[in-house]
């Protein structure tokens, strides 16, 4: 039997329910500042100086980078590459932003309908949050009552993944996606970070995000460009976990957290087996989570107002799933398959059934051992602390 490697398990692999497990992780982590108001604590806070969310997102972009490394690399052209990740991100996330500022909105607003359409804010909501870079969170008079009063929260994150997909695809023109590469860039990005949060230079904080999250991203890249050359050991993350709680305290923490996620993150992914790859038979569902999740946890605050976070997670988290699902069927599973058979040259039919399993991108060949899914789930606005207290980058 052939020792496991790193992304050389096609498409069996248990990268969906990662994905699902961590997107639900950042619903249990909004559930605090939701239920109680911004500012609120969340889970991990106080611990690791970032929340269970913010471990999330970084969990996820260090998931992205190896798999949008891989995804470049066997697209066969930029082009290609760009239609996937197009396909993969837009389509479910202009649907979620119509039903929200369309059919949530109306219903949920303190203003009359009448003046809710004809506020300009409620049509920037389109296409603020569609264009990426300036995400607007509330709507006119919608969820104002709450103790968290937007109705959106995680989008801001997506500009950053979608800059780091633009870094890889210049990259990957240039020739620069080797192994010898990925070793400079990753040390160019570590260098920016330990600039930045020694406080030697200040940037813009939209700098120091994309910079920050650079970290996971490119750490994963580094991972697929080396997978042949990675020991898969169970001992790993062991020693990587325990470096990272050694390192708490110290600026030393956000890196050694990094690896430990990247390393364990695939390790999950590619080793355990047997019932768990049965998840692979529903769908990719995470993104769906993501966008959806806030929304609903408003909605379960405006019509019930619960006091405790746990019934504010299991009213919320059920409708969030339902819609996920109705969301990869109707929507995102039939762009991807459309996106698929356009990057094949063909003019096949699609169907709404079957998901695609996990390791199988959209617009490659059928054995293209890359994940469908790479939209990132990020925390409310989050702002991970540095050793000394204070968090080291804002996206306000």
């Amino acid at each position: 039997m052939a020792p496991v490697r790193f992304g050389n398990a096609g498409r069996d692999n248990n990268l969906n329910l990662i994905r699902a497990a961590a997107a639900v992780g950042v619903l249990v982590s909004h559930a605090w500042p939701i239920t109680h108001g911004k500012g609120t604590t969340e889970p991990l806070q106080w611990l690791l100086g970032a929340s269970l969310g913010t471990i999330c997102v970084y969990l996820f972009f260090a998931l992205s980078g190896f798999l949008i490394t891989a995804s470049y690399q066997r697209s066969g052209s930029g082009a290609r590459f760009v239609e996937a990740r197009v396909a993969r991100l837009f389509p479910g996330l202009a649907v979620s932003l119509v039903l929200v500022a369309f059919v949530l909105g109306p219903w949920v607003t303190s203003e009359p309908a009448g003046d809710y359409l004809a506020d300009p804010r409620t049509w920037t909501f389109l296409s603020a949050n569609l264009t990426l870079l300036v995400p607007q969170y509330s709507l006119p008079g919608v969820f104002s009552a709450n103790p968290y009063p937007d109705i959106e929260g995680s989008i801001w994150s997506l500009a950053y993944e979608v800059a780091w997909y633009g870094i890889i695809l210049m990259a990957g023109m240039a020739g620069l996606l080797t192994r010898a590469s990925s070793l400079w860039l990753m040390t160019v990005v570590l260098a920016l970070w330990a600039i930045l949060a020694l406080d030697v230079v200040a940037v813009h904080p939209k700098l120091a995000t994309l910079v920050n999250l650079g970290v996971p991203f490119v750490m994963g890249g580094l991972l697929w460009l080396w997978r042949d050359r990675v020991p898969v050991s169970g001992w790993i993350p062991v020693g990587l976990g325990i470096l990272a709680a050694l390192s708490i305290g110290t600026v030393a923490r956000y890196p050694a957290l990094i690896a430990f996620l990247t390393y364990g993150g695939l390790w999950l992914a590619y080793v355990p087996a047997g019932w768990l790859r049965q998840y692979n038979r529903l769908g990719d569902y995470s993104y769906g989570i993501y966008i959806y999740a806030f929304p609903m946890q408003g909605l379960v605050m405006w019509l019930l107002a619960p006091d405790s976070v746990l019934a504010h997670i299991l009213l919320a988290a059920p409708a969030t799933i339902l819609l996920a699902v109705v969301s990869w069927h109707l929507i995102e599973h039939p762009a991807l398959q459309w996106q698929r058979e356009r990057a094949r040259g063909g003019a096949g039919r699609f169907s709404l059934k079957g998901p695609i399993r996990a390791g199988e991108p959209p617009g490659r060949l059928a054995s293209y051992p890359v994940a469908p899914g790479q939209a990132m789930i990020a925390p409310i606005r989050a702002e991970p602390v540095l050793a000394t207290g204070r968090p080291f980058w804002s996206t306000e």
